[in-house]
């Protein structure tokens, strides 16, 4: 499999350069699992200013509600509730618990290497029947020269639709730490052992691709523009998740009513 490494300055340009690669590089490997095929690398992704605008990049499945709402999902768990009721797990179920010890540890000693979250379980994702293993892996945290760095690993990470919005949210994640650790941040890395596009979305690559190359006005500034887009959003993100939270709830008695 190829090794390949990106660097910029900001999260779409990082993005980008390593969408790029994945379709000039990428090898066409068999993906059985999901009965197609797939090109693939190891995607090293670094961005040296997580918060550099422009923030946002046109090039991901959906829109600023999406964004927002995985955000939410990431940092708050708003879909916790469905743990039990067809989930196994979320991010934020298997983050949260662990900030705590993130926060106590880079307290005591802010050069740490120990600042670590597992996000794996390998008991349970690895369990007979278990379709849905968490793709992140673990998350570690750094305070070096008075900033907040993070790096990430994912076993697997779909780049056309999932590995902006993942980056998005765990930079936002990143933020929250800092903040409250009370340091600046510093830089983002991204690592997925595989960084892949499955054979259904290989015309959403190449349309990907041809945007970057032709450097059409493809991004957005967070900060002035974008947020408040998103955060007008969350009234609405709010409605439909207390929707799902009441048809869960139904579901649920209805499947205790059948015993």
């Amino acid at each position: 499999m190829k090794e390949i490494s990106v660097s910029a300055k900001s999260l779409p340009e990082a993005y980008h350069k390593a969408i790029l690669a994945l379709y000039r590089e990428g090898l066409v490997t068999p993906c059985p699992d999901y009965g197609q095929l797939q090109k693939e690398c190891s995607m090293t992704m670094e961005v040296v200013q997580p918060l550099a605008e422009p923030r946002v990049t046109r090039l991901f499945i959906g829109g600023h509600p999406d964004l927002q709402q995985y955000v939410m999902e990431v940092l708050d768990g708003i879909l916790d509730f469905r743990i039990g009721s067809g989930w196994d797990y979320t991010y934020h179920s298997r983050i949260a618990e662990q900030l705590p010890f993130i926060y106590a540890e880079l307290k005591r000693n802010p050069e740490s290497r120990r600042a670590v979250i597992d996000v794996r379980e390998w008991k349970h994702d690895t369990s007979p029947g278990n379709t849905s293993p968490a793709c992140l892996q673990h998350m570690q945290f750094f305070i070096r020269q008075g900033r907040l760095h993070l790096k990430v690993l994912m076993r697997s990470n779909d780049a056309p639709e999932a590995t902006f919005m993942n980056a998005f949210a765990f930079i936002m994640l990143q933020k929250r730490v800092a903040d409250t650790l009370g340091v600046e941040m510093g830089s983002y890395v991204h690592r997925a052992n595989s960084f892949h596009c499955y054979q259904k979305d290989f015309p959403l690559l190449e349309a990907y691709a041809r945007s970057i190359e032709s450097s059409d006005d493809i991004c957005f500034d967070y900060e002035g523009f974008y947020k408040e887009l998103m955060e007008e959003s969350i009234p609405e993100i709010l409605k439909k998740i207390e929707q799902l939270k009441s048809n869960t709830t139904e579901h649920t008695l209805n499947l205790q009513k059948e015993k």
